[in-house]
């Protein structure tokens, strides 16, 4: 039985992979030196491409697949996609929402209360053998404070419920004014940052929001405030962040994303007031699990010819 061929840009994990094998011919990009070689060879039999979040999925590649009818996508967010390419060509979009949202909403947390109490700096401190001998700063409690969520979608929900059992204060700025929600909303992100002690940015990436938090509302957040990012390194603006936390214009930052991963900036590295982690936030087995299983059964229902589980409006 001919198994239809399928482009893979990036590796998933190698049981994602071997599920896959089972139904596809797969033909694996970022395996190849000679990607254009590949493309050629392949490129008119691909009716569907398999990517993730980072790698995507751009014009060039989309202009090189003249048959390409499906992109799914392993992975929230679909910045990377050239989404008005695809909806020119008439090519469908897939992501993988919902089943990564509470691992992304507790790392958030996690981040968030490591910053706030020191707890990458304190744990450097005992295992270096300092405990007892090195000064220690005193740290920020989490509770009652104010909390500014960036983005009310299904994660900063998830994330305010999360806060709420730190009875934090909790304010929203969105594009939409939410009904449903007895949080404070706040017109900007600027009035929104002026107002929080914490900044969470939740929100998802596009032209629009490209390095949309910058000098106005870093000021506004201060040299007290806490910046969380588990949503794009494209909606801060870097430079000028590196530049706040250097010269102490904000307290710190606790980050998972950053613009050119995996080589970030590396005045990252010498900062003490940041708390780094490798755009971690979804990677546990279960969330990772799903994630295969939605990208599976995008295209099983691609291919039978049934309704897309999780497909993303291109328009």
């Amino acid at each position: 039985m001919h198994k239809a061929d399928l482009l893979v840009v990036v590796r998933y994990p190698e049981t994602d992979m071997a599920e896959l094998e089972r139904h596809y011919t797969l033909h694996v990009l970022s395996d190849t030196i000679d990607r254009a070689a590949l493309l050629a060879e392949v490129g008119p039999r691909i009716r569907a491409v398999a990517t993730n979040g980072e790698a995507g999925a751009g014009a060039e590649l989309i202009d090189a697949l003249p048959q390409l009818e499906i992109i799914v996508s392993y992975g929230v967010g679909v910045d990377a996609i050239d989404l008005g390419h695809a909806a020119k060509r008439g090519i469908r979009v897939t992501n993988t929402p919902d089943v990564l949202t509470g691992d992304v909403a507790d790392m958030g947390m996690g981040l968030m209360l490591a910053m706030a109490r020191h707890i990458p700096a304190n744990d450097r401190v005992v295992r270096d053998g300092q405990w007892g001998k090195a000064s220690l700063p005193l740290a920020t409690r989490m509770f009652g404070k104010r909390l500014g969520i960036l983005g009310l979608g299904r994660v900063g929900r998830a994330f305010a419920k999360r806060a709420a059992a730190f009875d934090m204060s909790i304010a929203y700025h969105d594009r939409f004014r939410f009904d449903d929600v007895s949080y404070t909303y706040r017109e900007d992100a600027v009035a929104l940052a002026r107002d929080s002690d914490f900044l969470v940015i939740c929100a998802a990436a596009d032209r629009q929001s490209h390095a949309s938090v910058s000098r106005d509302v870093l000021d506004a957040l201060g040299p007290d405030g806490i910046l969380v990012n588990v949503a794009r390194g494209s909606i801060v603006d870097e430079p000028v962040l590196l530049e706040y936390l250097t010269t102490h214009r904000i307290r710190g930052a606790a980050l998972d994303v950053f613009w050119n991963e995996p080589s970030i900036d590396p005045r990252f590295h010498s900062l003490d007031n940041v708390v780094l982690q490798p755009h971690r936030s979804s990677a546990t087995v279960e969330t990772r699990a799903a994630m295969g299983q939605l990208v599976r059964d995008n295209l099983q229902a691609f291919f039978e010819g049934s309704p897309l589980v999780t497909e993303f409006p291109t328009h």
